[in-house]
């Protein structure tokens, strides 16, 4: 039942925050929360993480989009039962999906604000689903990493 509020809120924060920074920034437009460190810049992004674009343009990528969002739900449902970092991570990275397929579906494009720097170090420009789906990688994959080391622990001729 916790998954459902999770994935839930996730989608909404990210709807939220989206539709927050829209009514309130022009295109473009910046606003330093930290100097230099962090910001919130209003950009849009048609094309997949880190601005890339995919080959066969926009309608490919919202049908893999749909796609993927299906196979995540499947496999989550499989894990329902699960371990806690397979659950969860899988619960995020959902949550994410769902939050950026809901843009490109309404508007064509996804709306990204989170701008993080450091120096002369600027990373893309993110929002809330591309976190929640980078915490369910890393949750997912931590999983993996500590499971193999176990499985091999205890069973040390696989």
């Amino acid at each position: 039942m916790y998954i459902y509020g999770l994935i839930a809120s996730v989608i909404l924060l990210d709807q939220w925050s989206k539709w927050s920074i829209k009514t309130s920034f022009n295109l473009y437009q910046s606003k330093p929360i930290i100097q230099d460190f962090i910001h919130f810049t209003y950009v849009t992004n048609d094309g997949m993480a880190f601005g890339l674009s995919f080959p066969g343009g926009k309608h490919i990528l919202l049908v893999m989009t749909i796609l993927l969002t299906g196979f995540i739900i499947g496999l989550l449902w499989k894990e329902r039962e699960g371990h806690p970092l397979v659950k969860y991570g899988l619960a995020l990275i959902l949550s994410g999906a769902i939050g950026n397929l809901i843009d490109r579906m309404l508007f064509g494009k996804v709306v990204d604000f989170l701008d993080i720097m450091i120096g002369n170090f600027h990373w893309y420009i993110f929002n809330v689903a591309d976190s929640a789906v980078t915490i369910g990688m890393i949750l997912f994959i931590t999983h993996s990493i500590l499971y193999e080391r176990h499985h091999v622990e205890d069973n040390p001729q696989v």
